[in-house]
């Protein structure tokens, strides 16, 4: 059951939309408790997802970004 600390990234940031699986959530868990340079990036991780959290940060939805995207081809 061990990974990769590539495959350990990628699992953080899908744990941290909230996309990672159970297993993939255990894997990083059991990865980052021998992996000090796995569990530094795992906690800034979390740490960047909070604050975006605390300030509310949102994107635009796909009806705005079609708008503006038609909007810059006809401004070419």
């Amino acid at each position: 059951m061990k990974i990769s600390c590539e495959e350990a990234s990628h699992i953080c940031t899908k744990s941290q939309y909230d996309e990672a699986s159970f297993w993939e959530v255990l894997k990083l868990r059991l990865h980052v408790l021998y992996c000090k340079t796995c569990a530094k990036y795992s906690k800034k991780n979390s740490k960047l997802t909070s604050l975006c959290d605390k300030a509310g940060l949102t994107s635009l939805s796909d009806d705005d970004k079609e708008c503006m995207k038609r909007d810059l081809e006809k401004r070419l």
